[in-house]
């Protein structure tokens, strides 16, 4: 069956809308801990949609701490958050056509540093102004509440501070997410696709 996603204005097919002659298009999936966002980006890889092959934050989290030799305190955070901001910078410079969904953005750095208690720093807000996503897709957080690989929570309020925080960070920078409720991981990206504005070039 074809799958198809549509506005007020248009029905297009998806793979009109894969089309990689078209201009780039961004679309971010986020959500704090917990939320699924795993699971959404491997339907998202399984149904040949272009999309981050891991999260840079994680992968970055895991060098800090293996260099450090334990979990990463707030001291550290400042230069983890720039070494951050750095790979997502040149994850959404290097798509230069088509459509592709992105696994956390650039204003998640909002969010994550406001839970340790740090502001946001110049290059942040530099960035959150310059590279634009097309939408912002937060997933509501699940019923389970089990810990992320890298990340040790001692209350479920802390995730949902963090889920917040991030939400809200993308407030700031601008923009309106679009929430998809908790449900089955295909239900979601069938959600996320339905919402996909037609392209325009």
């Amino acid at each position: 069956m074809e799958a198809w996603t549509r506005n007020e204005d248009a029905l297009m097919s998806l793979d009109q809308l894969l089309n990689p002659n078209t201009a780039p298009r961004r679309y971010v999936v986020t959500g704090g801990p917990s939320a699924g966002k795993e699971t959404v980006i491997t339907e998202l890889h399984e149904r040949g949609i272009p999309c981050s092959e891991s999260e840079a934050a994680r992968e970055i989290y895991r060098e800090h701490r293996n260099r450090l030799g334990r979990h990463l305190r707030v001291g550290d955070r400042h230069a983890y958050s720039r070494d951050v901001l750095a790979a997502f910078i040149k994850e959404y410079c290097d798509h230069k056509a088509g459509l592709r969904f992105y696994n956390r953005g650039i204003p998640d750095g909002y969010g994550w540093d406001a839970f340790f208690g740090l502001g946001p720093y110049p290059e942040l807000e530099e960035a959150s102004r310059i590279y634009r996503y097309d939408a912002v897709f937060v997933l509501d957080p699940l019923d389970d509440f089990d810990s992320e690989d890298d990340l040790v929570w001692a209350k479920e309020r802390e995730i949902r501070r963090v889920h917040e925080l991030i939400t809200q960070g993308y407030c700031d920078a601008g923009y309106r997410p679009i929430f998809v409720p908790a449900d089955e991981p295909a239900r979601r990206v069938d959600f996320i696709l339905a919402q996909l504005p037609v392209p325009t070039a």
